[in-house]
């Protein structure tokens, strides 16, 4: 009776539909739109075209002579570039640590996990305030440790970074989280067995922590590059319009800035296809060199 159940498909068509609707009306609709609006001339959002763009690539080929695109582009790479390495990096140290304890294990996921709870933008409110010149808290701090000057966290060529430590710490829990389960799910009696044959704690995560692990870090480094070249709402809140001198502009806050204050609609939305197409280059790039392997 329970095959027949599966036989008759009528059900599960009927249940896939609103979800098939849902995504045609709210995902595909808007990005088809979108690419239509890139070739359009529109400078009012929500308004329609006043024609085609002449010439008809012009948005797509200004992106070439535009500065700061190329500064987005850098910067976004930047963010990567760091969200592999420190955010999927501490991710993995943490995760391994606190594989390895007994008591406190549920403490320690809660705490981490936390700051992704919080909101972004509350949290670049929160950053501000550390990172404020005068009476600034991370200020304050050097100053009681002796630093007559007080520095600038905003300025010209430390303001990336500045920006990049807050999104960074945020993330770290979220992919903390994905590993933690991806180790959970690694059989007790390999390391039991590795055990017995004298391996010691630090081999038994090398050959067999890390090694298993593989798919789930091709997993998070795919979501890492990808999240990279969206982050908004935290740089925007810390660093409106690219200040200082649009120098910390990312392709997503940039994009956002074209759209909504420089009332460049479908420049903005040429931006959002080629912030599209390089989520889709790069994800497959990122698996390529990590490979998921079958074990």
């Amino acid at each position: 009776m329970g095959a027949n159940i599966y036989k008759n498909k009528k059900p599960v068509s009927l249940f896939l539909f609103p979800a098939f609707l849902f995504m045609i009306v709210f995902l595909y609709y808007p990005f088809v739109k979108n690419i239509w609006n890139s070739f359009m001339e529109i400078k009012q959002l929500g308004g329609t075209g006043s024609g085609v763009v002449s010439p008809w690539y012009g948005n797509y080929a200004k992106m070439f002579t535009d500065a700061n695109i190329r500064t987005s582009l850098i910067n976004t790479l930047i963010m990567m570039l760091a969200t592999l390495v420190f955010q999927v990096g501490f991710a993995i140290i943490l995760a391994l640590m606190v594989d390895n304890i007994r008591r406190g294990r549920q403490f320690f996921k809660t705490v981490f996990f936390f700051p992704i709870v919080i909101s972004a933008t509350a949290l670049g409110l929160l950053f501000n305030l550390i990172f404020l010149y005068d009476k600034g808290m991370l200020n304050q701090i050097l100053e009681m440790l002796g630093k007559a000057e007080l520095t600038d966290w905003k300025a010209e060529g430390i303001a990336i970074f500045t920006m990049m430590l807050p999104v960074i710490w945020q993330y770290v829990g979220f992919y903390f989280v994905i590993l933690i389960t991806g180790l959970n799910n690694i059989p007790e009696d390999l390391y039991e067995a590795a055990t017995i044959d004298g391996a010691t704690r630090f081999q038994r995560v090398r050959y067999i922590s890390i090694p298993l692990l593989h798919n789930v870090i091709c997993t998070c480094a795919v979501l890492a590059v990808t999240g990279a070249l969206k982050v908004f709402d935290l740089p925007w809140t810390m660093f409106p319009k690219g200040m200082p001198l649009k120098s910390t502009f990312l392709t997503g806050t940039y994009m956002y800035y074209q759209t909504m204050e420089a009332k460049n609609v479908d420049y903005g939305s040429a931006i959002a296809v080629l912030i599209v197409v390089l989520g889709v280059i790069l994800s497959k790039v990122v698996n390529k060199i990590f490979r998921e392997k079958d074990y």
